[in-house]
């Protein structure tokens, strides 16, 4: 296993602290947990630029990478619902737009078809994990003081919610396009 396949496993081994982090009640456990997933989260820049320059990319690669990013931010996803910091929905759509990807992806594999992710995937990516960081930093629920929190149309919603309805409208927008692009794949022929 290479260097770069390496760094993206411990991606994924994060997520356990991450949660634990989150869970357990102990001073700055959200602000802990934060910063195991902007750590998490940073890996996948890292990962990526070592398999490019490195020339380490391999189907394995090319298959976790995008996998980690998922159960990365299903994880805080999960967790945020259980808080109340954003709506079931959001997970939701999120979640299933994921599975509905990576089971499109599974499909491929079998067809000896090896889709790398998208510029237009690795963009939803970024958004949904600044969008996580935004929920942490100006979630309802915030444990840095009081959270910015305006109101809109006579609701009032955090920074942080707004922050995941972007990310959520762009995941359906990334993923119609990634259905779109490799709907050959569902044809059989």
């Amino acid at each position: 296993m290479n260097l770069a396949n390496k760094i993206t496993l411990s991606r994924i081994v994060l997520i356990p602290l991450f949660m634990i982090a989150y869970m357990w009640d102990f001073a700055y456990n959200e602000l802990v947990a934060c910063i195991i997933f902007a750590i998490a989260a940073l890996t996948d820049g890292v990962d990526g630029y070592v398999a490019r320059n490195y020339k380490m990319v391999t189907d394995f690669g090319k298959f976790i990478d995008p996998l980690a990013d998922k159960l990365l931010v299903a994880t805080a996803l999960i967790c945020f619902v259980g808080e109340g910091e954003i709506a079931a929905y959001m997970a939701v759509i999120i979640i299933a737009r994921e599975f509905i990807v990576t089971g499109l992806r599974t499909v491929a594999m079998s067809k000896g078809v090896v889709i790398a992710a998208s510029m237009t995937g690795k963009i939803k990516t970024c958004i949904q994990i600044g969008a996580v960081i935004c929920v942490f930093l100006f979630g309802y629920h915030s444990s840095y003081g009081e959270s910015f929190v305006f109101e809109l149309f006579g609701n009032k919603y955090s920074v942080g919610y707004i922050a995941m309805f972007v990310a959520t409208l762009f995941t359906i927008y990334s993923g119609v396009e990634y259905l779109a692009v490799n709907k050959s794949l569902l044809e059989d022929h």
